[in-house]
């Protein structure tokens, strides 16, 4: 939230200069708040557990959120029971008319798939057009990113070659953006992916801003300049256990996956996993909830996607 200072406070104007988020009570005058509608399509297998990852995130607030959850199509889910899936996911036809202040696009199992040959793409593509005019922030996670970057931005994924699997440090590349607000100035989050989203063909689109990167897991964090879409290439929302299930799944599958890095003690798969992502985490979902969302959003929701309010972000470069 803001701080309130009085009008003609001198502290206003050199805080406003460093980047912090304030405003003069005249302008704090004019506010009203109503509850923040989030859409969440969930693209994730296990959708229960997908659910709980994130809920969790976005409940770490003080501004009252409403949660609806979409899914991409109606073909059954193998690992979430029908009448959960009846009770609380909607189809896209049922939201199409409305519009959101949030909306979240999860990952999926996908990375090695050519876009072309996802059952869904045509849905993903509507998906994602319908956004840009009915969602005022977008927070694209792991595999909605590479296809974010493909439609919308035209910019191509690349298959690794081996998985990135592991918790890395990651260093900001623009401090002052409100998404890092608290950031440390090292911090750590898990990645799960085979493929990525280059260093060069993000800083070649004047459109797009990175924000937070890695040495070994590549950018991490970047953004629209606007701040309406936010992409995030690791999981921050994962629970401790998470890449653990994953390198035994893939175990049991036969794939002789590597060891997720610096993730074990000692890199020693029976020892218990060290969670150190989990305030960055929390951080990063609640400044987007707070910057990216509720100070961007309009008070009337019919409004939204008519513009953003301006001079609340400035993503430094």
């Amino acid at each position: 939230m803001p701080i309130n200072i009085p009008d003609g406070l001198p502290a206003f104007s050199v805080l406003r200069r460093e980047n912090i988020f304030c405003m003069s009570s005249t302008e704090a005058e004019k506010q009203d708040i109503r509850p923040l509608r989030i859409l969440l399509l969930n693209l994730m297998p296990k959708k229960i557990e997908t659910e709980v990852h994130l809920l969790r995130m976005l409940s770490n607030t003080p501004l009252q959120v409403n949660i609806e959850l979409m899914r991409i199509n109606d073909r059954p889910s193998r690992n979430t029971p029908i009448e959960h899936m009846e009770t609380f996911y909607k189809d896209f036809s049922s939201v199409s008319h409305k519009k959101y202040d949030g909306m979240i696009i999860t990952g999926a199992p996908l990375g090695q798939v050519p876009f072309e040959e996802v059952a869904f793409w045509d849905s993903m593509k509507e998906i994602m057009d319908w956004s840009t005019d009915n969602v005022t922030s977008v927070m694209f996670l792991c595999w909605a990113v590479q296809a974010a970057m493909k439609h919308l931005y035209g910019i191509p994924k690349y298959l690794l070659a081996r998985k990135i699997s592991g918790v890395y440090p990651h260093r900001l590349v623009s401090p002052l953006t409100p998404i890092a607000r608290g950031f440390d100035d090292v911090f750590n989050a898990p990645h799960s992916r085979y493929a990525e989203i280059r260093r060069q063909d993000i800083e070649a689109h004047p459109d797009l801003a990175i924000i937070a990167e890695s040495d070994v897991a590549g950018p991490y964090l970047f953004a629209r300049r606007d701040g309406r879409q936010l992409f995030v290439t690791g999981h921050s929302e994962y629970e401790p256990n998470c890449l653990l299930d994953e390198y035994q799944r893939d175990l049991d599958a036969g794939i002789k996956p590597d060891i997720p890095e610096n993730y074990f003690p000692d890199d020693d798969p029976t020892r218990t996993p060290i969670v150190t992502w989990k305030s960055h985490g929390n951080l990063l979902f609640s400044n987007w909830l707070n910057y990216y969302v509720y100070q961007l959003t309009p008070f009337d929701v019919d409004d939204i996607g008519q513009g953003t309010r301006a001079g609340l972000l400035n993503l430094a470069t």
